[in-house]
């Protein structure tokens, strides 16, 4: 992706958050000047990779395939495993009219899906065989905010405005919005978007990207270059 593309995505996706009531949190609008001058005391956000997440899985066509992603807080895998402290993170996400996010699982997160606000949130829901990977003829189970719902292979839930599934791990799941953009929140188990997320077809979580421009802020998968 160019990057002059990323960065009319972040801007036209502030709007889209700010329209519905919601605002990033201040370092989302650092520079990458100022992030780089504050990285010492910005440990935490740069190890948990909070940030600007836009990615379109490798296949440069970020309006068919791709997500835009901000992780707002996300906790420490050691205190997971321990089974106490900050076990939690959080995201916000907008999924474009008809753009795919393929289908994926993950190993370790579970993760509560929220339709914040647009359109309609279309998830299509597959299970797993015995040994975790992904079986066209299996279904499973999920909860529709805390309901418990069985899901048939490939079936596909609308979710309104205001309406969330949970799903964990194991549960394969692609989605998409329908009859517009989708603001959608992500309330999960510590996040790992460098190792957990297993897709069913070999594509790629990060975009490669194109310098054509000077980014107007970091994306997560800048920190190791910019700022160690």
């Amino acid at each position: 992706m160019k990057r002059s593309r990323i960065n009319q995505i972040m801007a036209e996706a502030d709007e889209l958050i700010r329209r519905h009531g919601f605002v990033l949190p201040p370092f989302a609008r650092w520079s990458p000047e100022e992030f780089r001058a504050r990285r010492d005391v910005a440990r935490h956000l740069i190890d948990a990779r909070c940030g600007w997440d836009i990615t379109d899985y490798g296949a440069n066509d970020f309006d068919r395939m791709g997500l835009f992603l901000f992780t707002l807080r996300n906790g420490r895998l050691a205190d997971l495993q321990a089974g106490r402290g900050m076990c939690y993170a959080e995201k916000l996400l907008i999924s474009r009219r008809d753009q795919l996010s393929p289908m994926h699982t993950h190993r370790l997160k579970a993760e509560d899906i929220i339709n914040r606000g647009g359109a309609t949130l279309v998830i299509e829901l597959y299970g797993s065989d015995d040994a975790g990977n992904f079986a066209e003829d299996r279904g499973g189970t999920a909860m529709c905010d805390g309901i418990a719902r069985t899901y048939a292979p490939g079936e596909k839930l609308r979710l309104a405005p205001g309406e969330s599934v949970t799903l964990m791990p194991g549960d394969w799941h692609a989605f998409w919005a329908e009859g517009g953009d989708v603001l959608i929140g992500e309330v999960s188990t510590v996040n790992d978007d460098e190792t957990d997320n297993i897709f069913r077809d070999p594509i790629g979580r990060f975009a490669t990207i194109e310098e054509d421009e000077a980014p107007a802020h970091l994306l997560v998968s800048d920190y190791r270059d910019w700022l160690g």
